[in-house]
């Protein structure tokens, strides 16, 4: 068995005493692990840091076999950028444990590689506030919950069929309701944060983002956490805090 790809690195670990686990997103075979021999070498350790995107080469005897990873080429350099500033590698840290712990393994979906690729490029080459890293890392796990079939329905209201003024999320269906049709439910409702159904960006606000990993991480621990006895990454409890902060 044999196939390359291009893989963002999602994590490593040692194995024995020169070798490494590496886990990465590819565009093809979704995500996916593989043994580096001799992925302790100064050679290979920057190359194999979390965020860069290589070109990579898995092979294995059986299709069940965690296989061996070779032929490594560096595609997107981003790791030493973004461990230069803590507020970037604080969000490309969360989405690439996010999506460690939720994607199905060997299962492509290439739209949530694009995606990725998407946020860290931005996160390497803008110098955009932070508010708005926040905001775009929440609209990518919008998207990562629509791809894995959980996607919030935020096209009109569930109640009144209104398609404007949504201001709350059912944390049962995910779907948006605007107050005249939460009426006296509201305190049972998810706030809807606006920069999730608006293009304007430009007046996020605090409350807003709190409101965004809220209402994300509601459905991420409800749909594809919980079923599996697993719990939101410290990671992301780190990113919120920071930005909280």
């Amino acid at each position: 068995m044999e196939w390359t790809d291009s893989g963002i690195v999602l994590g490593r670990r040692r194995h024995g005493e020169s070798a490494v686990i590496l886990e990465v997103l590819t565009r093809e075979k979704g995500r996916h692990k593989g043994i580096v021999k001799g992925g302790t070498s100064s050679r290979l350790r920057g190359l194999i840091e979390p965020g860069n995107e290589l070109l990579l080469t898995w092979r294995a005897r059986l299709s069940e076999h965690i296989g061996t990873f070779s032929g490594l080429e560096l595609r997107a350099p981003r790791a030493a950028d973004l461990m230069a500033s803590p507020v970037k590698l604080a969000v490309a840290s969360a989405a690439l444990s996010v999506a460690s712990l939720t994607l199905p393994e060997r299962e492509r979906h290439e739209a949530v590689f694009e995606g990725l690729t998407a946020l860290l490029d931005g996160l390497h080459e803008n110098g955009e506030h932070p508010d708005a890293w926040a905001a775009t890392y929440i609209a990518w796990e919008a998207e990562l919950l629509r791809e894995l079939g959980f996607g919030l329905d935020l096209s009109c209201c569930a109640v009144t069929g209104a398609l404007e003024g949504l201001a709350y999320v059912s944390p049962r269906t995910g779907q948006a309701v605007t107050p005249e049709g939460a009426g006296a439910y509201k305190d049972r409702l998810l706030p809807l944060p606006r920069f999730l159904t608006s293009s304007r960006q430009n007046s996020i606000t605090s409350d807003d983002i709190s409101e965004g990993f809220a209402l994300t991480g509601h459905f991420l621990d409800l749909n594809l956490l919980q079923p599996h006895n697993q719990a939101l990454p410290p990671a992301r409890a780190r990113l919120i805090e920071r930005f909280s902060n």
